[in-house]
């Protein structure tokens, strides 16, 4: 039975949560762990299902990952039994195809089934093989399996055509133990990146990442182990923050870091929404009348495409016509429907209303949304489609008047720990049921 969410909307948020430790590092740090014989420690995980995904697709290839504590994880895979990722993890996240690079630095050998994730646009694994063959992997597709082996794999030149951030995290992980240099160009730099790398130069690696988008990798012989806090996670943090904002609430997040969101706070302060930074984390509340703003989602330092859903929301609530020009993934749109059975005024287009053409301006691809606010919100029934969409759901179900019923609760727990806990806290109404 699908689990769901009841929210009783119209109440302001205000209180103070905990910011957990960031999704999109987790899992990845996770994996690096592979690399070594030794134990490695994370600080700061999240126990969300994506967290959970991925220790179990470990486990699986041999490793001991193991809870201690509320949020830390103990990984030892000084044991890996086998190169073959059960086919069963293939379609949950996107994790299996980072393990080419460890099982083929461990054993020499690679199988991984084809991967999912959220139904957001293309996310091709073209990138990954590519990058594998360039480091001197064989790599071959059986059916619905990609079987890699190399002896060891060797530094090479890779430019990236996009900066995408699972190609870099799969050369990173590929390439800290090769043979000699490798030169990542047109990289992505997203904070969880940076947080990875500071993970693998604590287990040994030499990484250096330049102004550029460039990383340098210098291959070593071995990787120990090490004892790593995860970062904040900067897209619950600017998912709350909307959520503050758009009922009028006044919230405290202790953890927040302001240098990992920093194009958010500069939108949300154009909005009409305002933030006191301090030591132990960032308030968040409504500094005025919301207005109308333009954006265009981006890689990083840009504007978050996963800050986009809960932007959205919030932009119902603002004066005048708002423009949401989306430039990461080509079908991330497909959740306003919901939002506009509720009420809000949404038109979506496929052309570019941004102030650059980007790479889908040709082709049939909705990727750019006028939002014409303010409206209220009405309470529905509603079915989570993502991640990210979900917890916009949640949102505009805060927002709005009457009770809403958003079913589909485990794509939101993939990536948010304790949400009817979070917000009980800050005064909102909602139960999982």
């Amino acid at each position: 039975m699908m689990a769901t969410y009841r929210i009783e909307g119209g109440a302001p948020l205000s209180g103070t949560i905990r910011a957990s430790g960031a999704k999109n590092a987790a899992t990845k740090q996770i994996v690096a762990a592979l690399l070594t014989d030794e134990e490695v420690v994370l600080h700061n995980v999240p126990r969300i299902g994506d967290v959970a995904i991925t220790a179990d697709v470990c486990r699986a290839l041999g490793a001991e990952v193991e809870w201690s504590g509320e949020s830390s994880v103990r990984v030892r895979a000084a044991n890996l039994r086998t190169v073959d990722v059960p086919v069963a993890f293939s379609g949950l996240n996107r994790i299996p195809v980072l393990l080419f690079g460890p099982l083929l630095h461990r054993h020499g050998r690679a199988s991984v089934p084809l991967v999912g994730g959220d139904d957001i646009g293309a996310r091709p694994i073209d990138f990954h093989v590519d990058n594998l063959r360039r480091l001197g992997a064989t790599v071959e597709l059986e059916g619905a399996t990609w079987r890699a082996q190399a002896r060891r794999l060797k530094g090479t030149l890779i430019d990236l055509p996009y900066p995408s951030v699972g190609a870099t995290e799969s050369v990173l992980l590929a390439s800290c133990l090769a043979e000699g240099r490798t030169v990542i160009r047109n990289a992505a730099v997203e904070p969880e990146i940076v947080d990875l790398i500071l993970l693998l130069q604590k287990m040994g690696a030499l990484i250096a990442v330049e102004v550029d988008r460039t990383i340098v990798v210098e291959g070593v012989g071995r990787l120990r182990g090490a004892e790593h806090r995860i970062l904040a996670d900067r897209i619950e943090v600017a998912s709350f923050a909307a959520a503050a904002v758009a009922t009028d609430g006044d919230i405290f997040i202790e953890g927040a870091e302001q240098g990992a969101i920093m194009a958010f706070l500069n939108a949300l302060r154009r909005v009409g929404g305002e933030f006191d930074v301090r030591a132990d984390g960032i308030r968040f509340y409504r500094g005025g009348e919301l207005t109308a703003v333009a954006l265009e989602t981006d890689v990083h330092p840009g504007f978050a495409t996963d800050w986009q859903q809960p932007f959205v929301v919030l932009l119902t609530q603002a004066a005048g016509l708002s423009v949401i020009h989306e430039t990461v993934y080509e079908r991330r749109f497909g959740y306003t429907a919901e939002l506009r059975r509720m009420g809000a005024t949404i038109e979506i287009y496929n052309t570019c209303l941004g102030a650059k053409a980007c790479r889908y301006r040709f082709g049939d691809h909705p990727h750019s949304a006028l939002i014409q606010g303010p409206t209220p919100l009405r309470g529905t029934g509603m079915q989570i489609p993502d991640l990210r969409a979900g917890f916009s759901y949640l949102i505009a179900a805060l927002v709005a008047r009457g009770p809403s019923l958003v079913d589909g609760a485990h794509y939101v727990e993939r990536g948010y720990s304790s949400i009817p806990e979070k917000i009980t806290r800050l005064g909102g109404r909602c139960e999982l049921v």
